[in-house]
């Protein structure tokens, strides 16, 4: 397969530090922060929900005895960039995100190091010269907020500069109900209190949101290099959470260096590393976060990814965990899609995702390593989960979801968006699918056909739906299936667009629902006109409602969404259905390495280092867009490397 790319240095290309409780540290290769999300500390209150940013960065720079040399690049507005005095020559991700500045004119050399200690809101920074160097002394000032990770900052006179000390150690309290910081380092501290004012945010920009930030730099901390490392160390004061008392910035930042790395060369490749950074706590259990720079815990990316994240990497008790945690949520056969920040209500607006959770939960059943890790209690509540889901909706329940008297699932409201395809401005639904949707119908036989093992008096609606469903889906004319029939619950009414969801039917679940000669139909007409390099378009090109990229402002960009965007996470489906069209041959499972799994792992530095984005772009080149670390498709991808193997 193709190896990876040079990871570039520039301000597209993205590194994230999660620290296993929802929050991270995250920026780019360049060094200049494009997001509101970029930080050095962004810490989970309640995890992994209530995040807040409370170290955004930091400047540093050099004084040497031939001058002042700076380290850091920053941007603000209206596009004042300013300069480095040195080059980045290299970055590198592993086992963390290392650079390696070079000053030209004066052969200095200073290599950073950043990580995040896993299981602690905790970020750690080294600095060290290469070469002996005399007289080179390390400058860096913090910058702090405070604030919700989707908001910004403004200057404000209620902001509290002032540090508690304690021999190396700093506490700051920037207001009343954030966490405070600790700090500790091998340097002095100088209090010195700034506001940095206007920071431009340029991928907000483009985004059409608020771009611009003010920051608070309440001091410099002062370094000695030519002495030795510089070691600085920022945590969210958290319940639970304290730098420990008595010990060292250079003796925590070495046992803590030696912990991770330990950790993380337990990962059988770099890529499950990067599956493992979106399993993290909730309450005493596990979630998924959907995908980092800004998604929670969402119930369907929750399973759909659970899959790859967790069974493909035989994380059985983490899998185990989650869906467990889960069951206990099940209400009227529904699952949450999702849990707001506070004390919100759970909101359940997602058809598929309890559908999604039988899937996984039936994988976790059925997987030999299981046995040995459920107990009968924890097998109990995945089939009692499974039973209420399925009686659910075989009664009816939220939003129109029933069965129908074909046996297929009819669902929807009109200005709901419940399937997958979710994009709504305001009250604008985008892409409406109120009916008897392709995927879902897939997802709920195959929901029917899990459950009948668990109550077999359900097997006679299961043969009742399989009857029904080739007659009203198929549609000869394109060689593929409807996307959507009995369209807004009119009978006999159709949508036939060609979308990747019907590929869910084909194959790319477990149970196929098509004949062969028309799965593999409708696999040759996915991929003639859906397949780019990054994944399945989410509409053909030939469809006027087409749009070739995903750019502009909210509403340009909502509305591109499904109509023409790549996303990635649907290869894994498509890989599993092409594979099974061709009997799962050696010689099949070789040729979709290399032309599925090969160009996804060369995205792997692109972008998101180390991760898969959300969606690309329809057109060539298919730029990485949306979240630079997508749960799902990373997931997709651990899956599709275990199918071709």
């Amino acid at each position: 397969m193709n190896e990876p790319a040079p990871i570039p240095i520039d301000t597209q290309s993205e590194w994230l530090e999660p620290d296993g409780l929802g929050g991270f540290a995250s920026g780019t290769t360049s060094g200049i922060a494009t997001r509101r999300y970029h930080a050095l500390l962004l810490a989970a209150q309640h995890p992994p929900s209530s995040r807040t940013v409370l170290v955004n960065g930091f400047r540093a720079w050099l004084e040497t005895p031939s001058g002042e040399v700076q380290l850091t690049r920053h941007h603000f507005a209206p596009d004042v960039r300013t300069d480095a005095d040195v080059e980045i020559e290299s970055f590198t991700a592993e086992p963390w995100p290392s650079l390696r500045y070079v000053s030209r004119s004066s052969d200095l050399v200073v290599v950073q190091e950043l990580f995040v200690l896993h299981g602690s809101p905790t970020a750690l920074v080294s600095f060290r010269l290469e070469g002996e160097q005399r007289g080179v002394k390390l400058c860096v000032r913090p910058f702090l907020s405070g604030r919700n990770f989707h908001s910004l900052h403004c200057e404000n006179s209620a902001f509290c500069f002032e540090p508690e000390q304690s021999g190396s150690r700093l506490r700051f309290s920037p207001y009343p109900g954030v966490p405070q910081i600790d700090m500790l380092s091998n340097g002095s501290y100088t209090h010195a209190p700034e506001w940095y004012r206007h920071f431009r945010y340029a991928a907000e920009r483009e985004r059409g949101l608020d771009c611009d930030e003010d920051l608070a730099a309440p001091g410099i901390l002062s370094f000695d290099l030519s002495a030795g490392p510089a070691f600085w160390i920022s945590s969210a004061a958290t319940p639970g959470v304290t730098l420990p008392e008595g010990v060292s910035a250079e003796a925590f930042f070495s046992s803590s260096s030696q912990r991770e790395r330990t950790r993380r060369n337990a990962f059988a490749s770099p890529l499950e590393k990067a599956a493992n950074s979106y399993l993290v706590a909730r309450g005493r259990g596990r979630t998924i976060i959907a995908g980092y720079p800004w998604f929670g815990d969402w119930g369907r990316d929750t399973f759909i990814a659970l899959r790859g994240l967790c069974l493909a990497t035989g994380r059985l008790d983490e899998a185990r965990e989650i869906l467990v945690e889960w069951s206990q949520a099940v209400s009227e056969g529904m699952l949450p899609n999702l849990f707001p920040d506070g004390d919100g209500q759970p909101e359940y607006n997602s058809v598929d995702a309890s559908l999604w959770y039988v899937i996984a939960a039936d994988e976790v059943l059925n997987d030999a390593g299981s046995s040995s890790l459920l107990s009968r209690s924890d097998r109990q509540a995945l089939e009692d989960a499974i039973l209420a889901i399925v009686s659910g909706y075989r009664r009816g329940t939220r939003f129109g979801i029933r069965c129908d008297t074909d046996g297929l699932l009819a669902c929807g409201e009109p200005g709901v968006q419940l399937t997958w395809m979710d994009a709504k401005v305001g009250e604008y639904v985008v892409t409406p699918r109120t009916g008897k949707p392709v995927e879902i119908q897939a997802l709920w036989l195959n929901a029917l056909a899990i459950a009948a093992n668990l109550a077999p008096e359900l097997s006679a609606q299961l043969k009742s739906a399989q009857r029904s469903f080739e007659p009203r889906f198929w549609n000869e004319a394109s060689g593929a299936l409807n996307d959507v029939v009995d369209v807004d619950h009119q009978h006999g009414r159709v949508d036939a667009s060609i979308r990747p969801n019907q590929i869910f039917a084909a194959g790319g679940l477990p149970l196929t629902l098509l004949s062969p000669d028309r799965a593999r139909r409708v696999i040759d007409t996915v991929e003639r006109q859906l397949l780019t390099p990054l994944g399945l378009r989410s509409l053909a090109p030939s469809d006027p409602a087409y749009v070739s990229h995903y750019q502009g402002g909210v509403w340009q960009r909502d509305t591109a969404y499904h109509q023409g965007t790549v996303w990635p996470w649907l290869m894994g489906p498509f890989v599993e259905a092409w594979l099974k069209s061709r009997g799962n041959t050696v010689n099949a499972k070789r040729e979709a390495a290399q032309r599925f799994a090969a160009p996804l792992l060369a995205h792997l530095n692109r972008a998101g280092i180390g991760h898969v984005s959300e969606i690309a772009d329809a057109q060539a080149p298919h730029t990485p867009r949306g979240c630079p670390f997508q749960a799902w498709s990373v997931s997709e991808l651990v899956r599709i490397c275990n199918l071709t193997r």
